[in-house]
């Protein structure tokens, strides 16, 4: 199958759109893109759109001029119209000579559309004949490697119109007034800034990614009285109660930050940490692109499609047959058994490799605390 149209007009290119309505760490993984459309379109406005609550990512972009936030907040009939056309005029008035969405959904082809570009670029889907591939002008066919990164995928669709950059990893460059928030939040929490924090975030939007809460505080307990070094959680306001209980099987030296940052200040935290450990999740994307180095817990994902590229970045995974199935747990059913049997030692190992590389040695401790 051959796109429809070949090759892009890039003249007279002076407003650009990016659309990218996927999660936290899909947003992450087109930070690349913004950055070769920077590269190829110097002079453009370029807008990112995303949903609200990636919106930081995108405000503290060097890359982008602008943010358009989608609010999917459930209203009634009459504030819904009012918010639709407003922010319909509020989209026209960029005047965008390109939109490219970076999905297949049809929530990016509506916005596309909506936007009034003359060029309009995006993926093939086999579910949209009906008339969701109709809305681009370019439309680009390309199946999925599974053994590709998801950020040189997302590149693959901009390179099919001649727009490369040779920095295809994420970077997310942390403004000062983040790292100004990031210190204020440590010290209402009263966590040690004299000895770089281990950031944990236990928990997943996807359950079927998680693996226990009791198996966290067994890690925690560990880590606090092998290194002393500060534990920090972190999680969506949502999590509260179940980082709560994780807390209350830990002793002292570990702190509670679930639902008191925004994701701007969430980069800072990481940037200034010595190590993320969590599931593969938003966390370990931001992580990669600030620099800090992370041990991630896989289960049904694929580590080749989404781990940060670099030595820095271990990953640990129950040696099964089936891993990765790329399913939603076992047949689909929510839980993984890849994950369920992956015991604390082998987390600790993995944990206990990254701290070896760093400039605090374990103390002398008679015996283990597991």
């Amino acid at each position: 199958m051959q796109d429809r149209v070949a090759t892009l007009d890039t003249k007279n290119i002076n407003s650009i759109l990016l659309i990218q309505l996927g999660d936290i760490g899909d947003v992450v993984l087109t930070f690349p893109c913004i950055r070769a459309l920077r590269e190829n379109f110097p002079e453009s406005n370029l807008i990112v759109a995303v949903r609200e609550k990636a919106g930081e990512l995108i405000e503290d972009c060097p890359w982008a001029d602008g943010v358009v936030s989608v609010n999917k907040q459930k209203r009634g009939l009459t504030k819904q119209l009012a918010y639709q056309k407003g922010f319909f005029l509020s989209l026209r008035k960029f005047h965008f000579d390109l939109t490219i969405d970076m999905r297949t959904g049809t929530r990016g082809a509506i916005l596309a559309f909506l936007s009034g570009a003359r060029q309009r670029i995006g993926y093939h889907s086999m579910n949209g004949k009906l008339w969701r591939n109709r809305i681009f002008t370019h439309l680009y066919v390309n199946e999925y490697n599974p053994l590709e990164h998801v950020a040189e995928f997302h590149l693959s669709l901009l390179a099919a119109y001649g727009l490369t950059t040779e920095n295809i990893w994420p970077e997310i460059h942390v403004p000062d007034e983040r790292h100004q928030n990031a210190t204020a939040l440590f010290k209402q929490e009263k966590i040690p800034l004299d000895r770089p924090a281990i950031i944990i975030q236990p928990f997943s939007l996807w359950g079927y990614k998680e693996w226990g809460a009791d198996k966290y505080a067994h890690l925690i307990n560990w880590i606090t009285s092998q290194y002393r070094f500060p534990v920090v959680l972190t999680g969506s306001p949502g999590e509260s109660k179940r980082v709560s209980e994780i807390m209350n099987m830990c002793g002292r030296g570990v702190y509670d930050v679930v639902g008191k940052t925004s994701i701007g200040t969430f980069s800072a935290i990481l940037k200034r940490s010595l190590l993320f450990i969590g599931p593969d999740s938003s966390g370990m994307h931001i992580s990669g692109a600030v620099g800090t180095p992370t041990v991630t817990i896989f289960g049904p994902s694929s580590p080749a499609s989404w781990v940060p590229k670099g030595k820095q970045h271990l990953i640990v995974h129950k040696d099964l047959p089936c891993v990765p199935c790329r399913q939603k747990g076992c047949q689909d059913r929510g839980i993984s058994r890849c994950i369920e049997e992956l015991t604390v030692e082998e987390v600790r190992s993995t944990v206990e490799r990254q701290l070896l590389h760093t400039n605090f040695p374990p103390r002398e401790i008679s015996s283990n605390t597991l």
